[in-house]
C-alpha cells in the first residue's frame, strides 16, 4: 500500500510529476495491500499455465498444415486427449501446491526486501536486474537439476518430470511435488541477492515460466525471438534432454549453455549434432531422404 493518498502527495514526495506508468501504478495499487499485490503472482502463474500452451496445442494437433518440418521429434504425436490429461495434472499440483505456496511465502518477500512503491524502476533496472535473476537461477538450477539426475533423485522425484520424453508446453511445470518446491529455490535466490520492484518481480517469475513453457514446446521454430539471445539453449537443446531420459549426463541448464559448457555435460548433445548432420549431409547426397524421427536412435548417443 503507498503512503500517499493523492497523487500530488506522492509528486511532492518525488519531487516530480509521475510518468504514465507510475500514474497507472498509483491509481491500481495506492489503496491496495503489498500482501494483495504479491499473490498477484498466483493469477498470472495460473495463466500462464492455462492460456500461454494453448497455440502449441493447435501446433500439434494441426501438424500437417507445415508445422511438422519444426516438430523436433516428429515420430511422436501427443493427442488432445494426452495434453489436456497433462493440463489437468499440472493444474492439480497448482492447486495443492504452487498456489498455496506462493500465498504462505509472502513474509520471506517482505523480509528481502521487495518494495511496492513510488519510484517504479527504470527500463534498464529492470532489463539489469533480470538478466542477474536468469543467470543466478541458471547457475543454481544446473547443479540440482545434476543433483536429481543421480540415482537416488531421478528415482523418487525427477522421473516424474521425464515421463514425457518429447515434451510439451504444459508439461513444463509438471513435476514431483518435491521438485516443484526444490527449483523455486533457485527462482527465490536472485530477487533475495538483488531485489527489486514488485513489477520486476512479477515479470520475473511470468518470464521464467514461458520461457520454460517455450524450452519444453517440443518445437524448434525459427522465428522465436530468443534464438537472438546470447548462450541461449531453447527448445532443441532442452529435447535432447528429455528424449535421453534417466541415462541423460547432458543439458542439465535451465535456460543457459554456458554451464553445460564449462563442466563438459553438452558433449553428448553436440556429438549427436554432429552425427545427425553427417546423416542428414549422406541423405541429401544419395537423395533417399524420407523424413523421420528427429533423433539418431542408438544407444551411443544416449550414452554419451
Amino acid at each position: 500500500m503507498l503512503p500517499f493518498d493523492t497523487i500530488e502527495e506522492a509528486t511532492t514526495f518525488l519531487g516530480r510529476n509521475l510518468t504514465v506508468a507510475e500514474t497507472l501504478w498509483f491509481n491500481y495499487s495506492a489503496k491496495k495491500s503489498d500482501y494483495f499485490l504479491y499473490c498477484h503472482n498466483v493469477l498470472f502463474l495460473f495463466l500462464i499455465f492455462s492460456v500461454v500452451p494453448l497455440p502449441l496445442v493447435f501446433v500439434e494437433m494441426t501438424r500437417s498444415l507445415g508445422f511438422d518440418k519444426y516438430k523436433i521429434q516428429p515420430k511422436v504425436s501427443l493427442s488432445l486427449s494426452e495434453m489436456f490429461r497433462c493440463y489437468k495434472d499440472v493444474m492439480q499440483m497448482f492447486v495443492l501446491v504452487v498456489g498455496p505456496l506462493q500465498l504462505v511465502s509472502y513474509p520471506s518477500i517482505k523480509m528481502i526486501g521487495i518494495r511496492t512503491g513510488l519510484p517504479l524502476p527504470s527500463v534498464s533496472e529492470i532489463l539489469v536486474q533480470l538478466a542477474v535473476y536468469f543467470m543466478i537461477e541458471d547457475y543454481t538450477n544446473y547443479w540440482i537439476h545434476r543433483f536429481l539426475h543421480g540415482k537416488w533423485g531421478y528415482e523418487k522425484i525427477h522421473r516424474v518430470h521425464h515421463e514425457y520424453t518429447a515434451p510439451i508446453g504444459f508439461a513444463a511445470p509438471y513435476a514431483h511435488w518435491l521438485e516443484v518446491l526444490i527449483l523455486g529455490i533457485p527462482s527465490f535466490l536472485g530477487p533475495a541477492i538483488v531485489p527489486g520492484h514488485m513489477v520486476t518481480f512479477w515479470l520475473w517469475i511470468a518470464l521464467r515460466q514461458i520461457e520454460a513453457i517455450e524450452t519444453h514446446s517440443g518445437y524448434d521454430f525459427p522465428w522465436t525471438p530468443t534464438r537472438f539471445i546470447p548462450f541461449y539453449g531453447g527448445a532443441d537443446y532442452h529435447d535432447y534432454h528429455h528424449y535421453v531420459g534417466e541415462q541423460s549426463h547432458s543439458n542439465f541448464a535451465s535456460v543457459f549453455t554456458y554451464c553445460d559448457y564449462i563442466y563438459g555435460t553438452d558433449k553428448g548433445y553436440r556429438y549427436h549434432k554432429k552425427v545427425l548432420k553427417k546423416l542428414k549431409e549422406g541423405s541429401r547426397v544419395s537423395g533417399a531422404q524420407k523424413g523421420g524421427s528427429y533423433y539418431v536412435p542408438t544407444q551411443d548417443l544416449k550414452s554419451e
